[in-house]
């Protein structure tokens, strides 16, 4: 998956202007970036939300605009940022519709459907909410269920938009372990977070943007240093290896030393 010389627009107002940016089969890249420098649209732009309005995103070789809605569908799963479940819906109905993509006429539910529903629901850890009403749960609760959702398209592709939103630090790393995981099986996952530390641990690709560009990518041993750190973020640290895994680990020096 690529984005090829891509031109993001919101009506009036440009986002990115000639950005590209290529995803390779199997990675696990992360973007980073302070608040509103394009990273939810270079997203929206990948999974066929956003059109460009020059340059073109490339699945598999073919432009995706040109391609089928549900053939796209099968191919990556998305979790946008904010995501509205219908009213009166439970967990089970709302995560059963990840499953649309492989459905048609001829093909209806299966055993298979069935079988991924229930595997999604079980690897966020919502399975005792199934019967639950999706506007009744928790924060933390929805965005697993509306994960859930996404993994249950069993797609080779994951697009996720800031997945660790409203959970605690708990149901974060496990999340993101999830994602390791999942990606260590051959999925390609693509998210957005906002702990760089995070970020540094977990991505095998890190791409850093500033006001709708790509400022650094590679691997976050690499691009992660306390001037690119200053340079996105305007945040003075010092950069040290993360003790349990030896990625970047990034102290910001604050305004000043907090004694205990």
């Amino acid at each position: 998956m690529q984005a090829d010389r891509v031109t993001l627009r919101y009506e009036a107002r440009t986002i990115s202007t000639d950005l590209s940016i290529a995803i390779a089969d199997g990675s696990f890249t992360v973007i980073v970036g302070s608040n509103a420098c394009g990273k939810s649209t270079l997203l929206r732009a990948l999974s066929r939300l956003l059109i460009p309005s020059s340059g073109h995103v490339v699945l598999d070789g073919r432009h995706i605009a040109d391609q089928p809605a549900k053939d796209v569908a099968r191919r990556l799963g998305l979790l946008p940022q904010t995501a509205t479940a219908p009213d009166g819906i439970t967990v089970a109905d709302l995560v059963a519709r990840g499953r649309y993509p492989h459905q048609s006429f001829l093909r209806q539910w299966s055993i298979g459907d069935a079988q991924a529903v229930a595997a999604a629901l079980a690897a966020t850890g919502v399975t005792d909410l199934s019967e639950r009403l999706v506007d009744e749960l928790s924060g933390g609760q929805r965005q697993r269920v509306w994960i859930a959702m996404v993994l249950a398209q069993e797609t080779p592709i994951l697009l996720l938009d800031e997945p660790t939103t409203f959970l605690d630090i708990a149901h974060q790393i496990d999340l993101l372990d999830l994602l390791a995981d999942l990606n260590t099986q051959g999925r390609t996952v693509v998210a957005v977070l906002h702990d760089l530390n995070q970020a540094c641990r977990y991505a095998s690709h890190l791409v850093a943007m500033k006001g709708g560009a790509i400022v650094a990518e590679g691997s976050p041993s690499t691009i992660v240093t306390p001037s690119l750190v200053e340079e996105v973020f305007g945040l003075p640290c010092i950069v040290i290896p993360d003790p349990i895994a030896g990625t970047p680990l990034v102290v910001p020096r604050g305004r000043k030393a907090i004694r205990p």
